[in-house]
């Protein structure tokens, strides 16, 4: 399964999390540590919901980006 994840800069690194999985979130000093973090952060988050009976929720979020104009 693919899961998308957000990745947004804090005052002091990097903080990331997954919409499809709420309450699965990692935080860093880089953007090349928040994702391996966010990577194993997935993996304990899908194993929880294994231990607990319930299926990994289907991925149904999705990025892209829009341009817009510059404000003036």
């Amino acid at each position: 399964m693919e899961y998308a994840i957000v990745i947004e800069p804090s005052s002091n690194g990097f903080g990331a999390y997954v919409p499809d999985l709420p309450g699965c979130v990692a935080v860093g000093e880089s953007q090349d540590e928040v994702r391996a973090l966010i990577r194993e952060a997935i993996g304990f988050h899908l194993e929880a919901l294994r231990e607990d009976g319930q299926a990994a929720p289907v991925p149904v979020s999705r990025v892209d980006y829009i341009r817009v104009a510059q404000a003036a």
